[in-house]
Formats: structure tokens, sequence, C-alpha cells
């Protein structure tokens, strides 16, 4: 089939974009103020496909500063949008641990002896310390509180009601279509990170290649991908300009990182799962709506959390988990669960309901991450584009200006009937990215979390000298891929449990086929969770109360464990602790089983593994591929 334009996920970069794009395609009168180059007398063709079953199925709460969604919407707070909120109180809170369980360096221990002696000078209360003064970059004066999900499915509406353009959920992508001097069609991937992107794996100069729109997944498949009953290949659809809007673990943008490598010096080593519930408050609750709170501190010194306050006593809450937490245990579920309960944040959420839940990958290399942004025939927008503004935590905002520049970009070419080159989308799309304050405060923030890999205190300071040096000034450190920095559960543990303990713990778990981390926690010195079924639920039931898995049979599976000798040699298993949904568990000759049925698709197992893959160093050992479903959530 044969589009215009084709965009590949339904985020709020493509939001951004769709939305610029949309209200300028068609004149006052109805007639098309630029024509289809493959629908004579029509409005360029516009599709979008959506990996999940609906446009709203996220479940995020977002707290931004609007600049770039006012720029679109600029009666934004009077849209009526579900959910949304101005920003009114906010706080940053250095949280204690209370029940002493946590790995707190021996210079936070003296940090927290002194807190706790001064505690009667100091705005402090429940184990927290209110931050008395906290730098500008980190608040969100003037900004907004809402739901992802509620927020995309308006946008939805409004985009698809200019009749300009189609949005098609449940059809995920399978890859890129490629035009080279001899053939069209799927490629061998050239080695990631050569400086050129034109060196295949074995070191052969090939033509870069044009991007002539995408490949959708083929249907009626087993989970290896083999054709069974019903098979149907998945179409192809060819378009002069494919937009590639599919986050950091989309699989077209795996696949044009792979193809034409990253620029140089750039690299993408630092992630965060973010795990995140929707609660409502009890009725008595004394937040406000647009109540905002970061913490810090706890449940262990480089886990962050938040709390947004939606109208109607709901709240959106959960804790980023980074790459440069060095576990070999970082369950995400498990680690808010300790965060909820702490006495400061428990106070407030004691007699809540789940709502509802989910997880999603963090690109946290930011502007150190950004990829090739366009060539011949394709564009990439938003956080797999190097958005993410990693000092602030914002991606929301950043994200839809990118989109929307690129939609700026692409109505220039069309009135002037010029070609999606990548020179033609370089002097207009990435001249006006690189001009734009998302550039500007993407560079101020390139190098802030440096200092984190030496520490928490280091990168705590490191922060705060690149924030309130404008970038001028960072502590150096190197960015290390996940594989190089995880200990075993030996090391990790040594001191706290004896080593044949640890390995009868992990030996036990596995053998019944489930993680070791809440057994390993709990004798650590981690209480136990003291469930309630409404708030404290398990994992599992989770998945019952707080949304559900939809997995439509006849695809291939999406996580392949493609060295499975490398599988049986690690004894971390990190895959299996940190899986999302519990979707990843022990398997035989210890290469781990994958349930479709219970993964929600926030992708942490592609770079939460303990192996490198023996292709590419800057990758893990496990495939995280096109697939569809994913986490059916109707209140988010």
């Amino acid at each position: 089939m044969d589009a215009d334009i084709v965009c590949v996920g339904f985020g709020p970069a493509t939001a951004g974009f769709l939305t610029t794009l949309s209200k300028q395609l068609v004149n006052a009168d109805g007639t098309p103020a630029v024509e289809s180059a493959v629908a004579p007398g029509l409005p360029p063709q516009v599709l979008c496909y959506e990996r999940a079953d609906d446009i709203g199925f996220g479940v995020s709460g977002v707290v931004t500063k609007a600049r770039a969604l006012r720029a679109s919407f600029p009666d934004i707070e009077k849209a009526g949008i579900p959910m949304s909120a101005p920003v009114g109180e906010e706080k940053v809170l250095y949280l204690l641990d209370p029940v002493g369980a946590s790995r707190r360096s021996p210079l936070l221990r003296l940090a927290d002896s002194l807190i706790r002696v001064m505690k009667w000078a100091l705005p402090f209360e429940h184990h927290a310390l209110n931050l008395p003064w906290t730098p500008d970059f980190l608040h969100k004066h003037g900004g907004m509180v809402f739901s992802m999900g509620q927020f995309m499915q308006w946008v939805g509406a409004q985009v698809q009601s200019t009749g300009t353009v189609q949005i098609w959920p449940s059809t995920p992508v399978a890859e890129a279509l490629f035009e080279h001097a001899d053939q069209v069609g799927r490629v061998t991937p050239c080695a990631p990170g050569s400086a050129d992107g034109r060196s295949g794996a074995h070191g052969v100069t090939r033509p870069t290649a044009k991007v002539l729109g995408v490949r959708l997944l083929d249907q009626g498949v087993n989970k290896l991908g083999a054709a069974s009953d019903g098979f149907t290949p998945g179409m192809d659809i060819h378009a002069a300009l494919t937009v590639v809007g599919d986050g950091p673990v989309g699989p077209i943008g795996q696949q044009l990182d792979d193809h034409f490598g990253l620029p140089p010096e750039h690299h993408i080593r630092d992630w965060a799962i973010g795990m995140k519930f929707v609660v409502d408050l009890p009725e008595d609750t004394p937040l406000k709506p647009g109540t905002v709170l970061h913490t810090f501190g706890y449940p262990e010194p480089e886990i962050f959390g938040f709390l947004y306050v939606h109208p109607d006593r709901v709240a959106s809450l959960g804790i980023f988990v980074p790459s440069w937490f060095d576990s070999p245990v970082r369950t995400s579920y498990r680690y808010l669960q300790h965060w909820m309960l702490h006495p400061y944040l428990w106070r407030y959420l004691k007699g809540g309901k789940l709502r509802s839940w989910g997880a999603k990958t963090l690109g946290e290399s930011g502007r150190r991450g950004e990829p090739h942004l366009v060539g011949d025939g394709y564009a990439r927008i938003g956080e797999g584009s190097g958005s993410t503004n990693v000092l602030t935590g914002s991606g929301v905002d950043e994200a839809w200006a990118t989109g929307a520049q690129l939609a700026e970009a692409v109505l220039e070419l069309l009135k002037a009937k010029k070609p999606f080159t990548k020179e033609n989308l370089e002097a207009t799309y990435v001249q006006r990215r690189r001009a734009s304050w998302v550039e500007a405060e993407a560079r101020v923030a390139e190098k802030s979390r440096d200092g984190f890999q030496r520490g928490v205190v280091t990168g705590m300071i490191g922060m705060a000298l690149t924030g309130l040096s404008g970038g001028r000034l960072a502590l150096p450190g190197k960015p290390l891929r996940p594989w190089e920095r995880i200990p075993s559960l030996e090391d990790y543990f040594r001191g706290r449990i004896p080593i044949g303990e640890v390995r009868a713990i992990r030996d036990d778990c596995y053998a019944r086929g489930v993680s070791a981390h809440a057994a390993l926690m709990e004798r650590a010195g981690w209480p136990a969770i003291p469930y309630d079924g409404q708030l404290l639920v398990s994992h599992q039931d989770a998945l019952l109360l707080g949304g559900k898995v939809q997995a439509p049979p006849g695809y291939a599976d999406h996580v392949a464990f493609v060295f499975p000798n490398q599988c049986q040699r690690c004894g971390t298993k990190l895959c299996v602790e940190v899986c999302s949904g519990q979707a990843i568990t022990p398997g035989e000759n210890g290469v781990p089983n994958f349930d479709r049925e219970k993964c929600v698709h926030c992708g942490a197992c592609l770079w939460n593994c303990a192996t490198a893959s023996p292709e590419n160093p800057e990758r893990m050992a496990i495939a995280f591929r096109a697939g569809t479903g994913g986490l059916h959530s109707a209140e988010n």
C-alpha cells in the first residue's frame, strides 16, 4: 500500500507531529493545502501504526512545564483533558531509611545520623527531610499534572477529527524497508558504532540505504515466527517519509541504530525502569490536585520516586530504578511497595485502592544517545531520538516539541515540492531542532549524570554542579554498559548473607520457577510486604486488579533469548529478577521462559541482562522485537 507519510508509534512525539501537521493539510474551504503524491486531488495520506491495543493504554502520570504543549494548544488548561490539573504545591524530599535495610554508603549513613540529631532545627517529619532549597531546574512551576493515557486519548480524538490522519492501534510494525542499488526489502544490519554507519559486520562497505516505508508484523505464525494456520504476511507500506517515534526500545529505532550506527561518541548506556501505580486516595486525604512530590534516598539511595495528585482524589505514583543501581535484584515492583510504605508517604496512601499499574523503560542517555536524526526517507523524533532531558527528568514536553518541529519542516518541504532527502530534512527539521530550547537544554544536561557512575552522593553533587553552572561544569565519569556493572548475587550480598545461603536460596527459587529477589531481600533485612488486598497486592494479583495483559494469538514472541549458551552460564538472571510483569521466569537448563500473557512491554529485559551480545558489545543477549498486545487498562 502506498502512502505519503507513515508513522511508527503513537506517543507524545508522534502526537505532536500529527497535531501540528494535520492543522495545515487542508484549507478553510476544504481543499488540500498541499496535494498527495499517491492520491492526486487529495491532501497527503498520513498513516500511523501503534502496537498497543488502543492509543490510550499507557499507565503513566506526568508532570511537565508544558511549553511545547501550550504552543500547540494555547488554551490547554481549559480544554477539559481528564485528570489534568495545574501544578500547585511541589516538594523535593530526601527519604531516610526507616527499616535499616537500605544499602547506604558510610557518608550517607553519617548524613542520615546528622539529620536525625538536628531534626528539631530542620523541616523534618516522618523520616523525611523536605529540602529547604531546591535548584530551579528541578521544579515544574507553572506546569501541569495529567495522565498520559487520558491525554493521548484526547489528542488522538483531536487529530483524527481533522479527517487527514489515520491512526491504527493494535498494528505493530516489524521493520523498516530499505532501498539499495540492487534490492528493496530486508537488510543485514550494519555493525553499530561504525563512524558512518556504512561498515557491515564483516567490514564490507555499502551505500547508505534509503528508507522506503515499513513492513507490518506477520500474522498467523507460531511463537517462533514460523507460518501457521491463517498465515498472513505483514503488509508493506511504502511512503515518501517514515517518521520513527517508537520510543527507546522500539524495534524500528533499534533496527535503524543497527543499520546506520550512532554518531561518533554517542552511545545508549544509561537506562531506567519506571514502575507506576494509579490509586484512589483515601476520602480524607489532605493532598490537593496539583500536588507534586519528588523523592530520593529510599528504598535505595539510587531510586527516585514521584507522586502527582490529579482531581477527584486520584494520584499517580511510582519510582525510577536506574541502570547505575548496581543490584542483581533491582526488582521495581517490590521496591515500589517498600517506597509506598515509607512513613512519609504511607500516611497519605493508607486506605487507598489500586486502580491500575504499569511500567516503562526510560532512555536515560539523553542527547548522548541521540542517533542519526534523519536520512533519505526517514526522520526520528521523541525519546528514541535522544530528546529526554536527564537533568530535569523531563521527557514528554521535549518529545512533543521534536514532533512539532518535524511537522513544520515537512510542511515546508511539501509546499516547496522538495523530496524528503537527508539534506532537505537536515536543512529543515534538524536545523529547527538545533535552534530550539530542546537542544539548548539538552546540551546543558548532557553530562549531568556522569557523577552517578561513582556513587549517589557524587552523582547528586554532579547534577547540582551542572544545573547551577548551565552545563559549563560537570563531574567526570564514564557511563558503562549495563552488563559491565552488574555484580553476581554472591558479591552483592557479601557480608549480609553467607555465599552458600545465597546460592541455596537462588537454587531453591529457580527450581520452583520463581524469581529469587523476594527471598533474598527478606533474608537481607527487608520486611515482608503486609498485603491488604486493596493497595498492597502481590505482583501476580496486580495483573488482575490493575490491568490485563492482552496478547492476541497468531503472533511471534517479541522477547527471545537468542544466545542460550550465555543464558546457561549466567548465574545472575537479572532478566528474571527485574521483569515488570513476571513474564520471564527460570527455565530448564538455565534458559529463561517467556510468557507473553504477562508481558507489559516495558522493555526492561532488553537492557537488564548480565551478559553482552557476542555480536555487539553495546547490546545485551536478549532480543526485544516487534510484538502486539501489552498492558490493557481502562483506568489510567
